[in-house]
């Protein structure tokens, strides 16, 4: 694992909402706004590109826990730019704090967290489970 990277580090990341991010369940589409577990997507995706550099070809990012705090809407077509900082460095593990803005409006925020691993030590894991 490459450390890269130090508390108050950020990365960005841009998303137009589309009708695949909006609310929709089993009994169809909520509204036309972009959806929590979308915007969990997102946020995940922005503190993975920390990770992306910090990982070395035998290891991969795997994610351990994400927080969101969903506050305003974003409409269909809006952007929203994701800010993810770091937080904290311990060992393998990254923890990020992020927000998600539209325009200067903020729409989420919130932690993430992720931990580099041997890919072999993931494919052991998974095949036991």
């Amino acid at each position: 694992m490459l450390n890269k990277f130090k508390p108050g580090d950020v990365k960005t990341f841009q998303r137009q909402v589309t009708a695949a991010d909006c609310a929709m369940f089993d009994s169809g589409p909520v509204h036309p706004v972009y959806a929590t577990f979308a915007l969990a997507r997102d946020a995940e995706w922005c503190c993975r590109l920390f990770v992306l550099e910090m990982k070395e070809e035998d290891e991969e990012g795997i994610g351990t826990m994400i927080s969101v705090h969903h506050v305003s809407p974003a409409p269909e077509d809006s952007v929203v730019t994701f800010t993810a900082t770091v937080k904290s460095l311990r060992g393998n593990e990254i923890i990020c704090s992020y927000e998600a803005r539209c325009g200067e409006r903020l729409v989420a925020s919130g932690e993430q967290g992720q931990k580099i691993l041997k890919k072999e030590k993931l494919e052991t894991l998974f095949r036991s489970l």
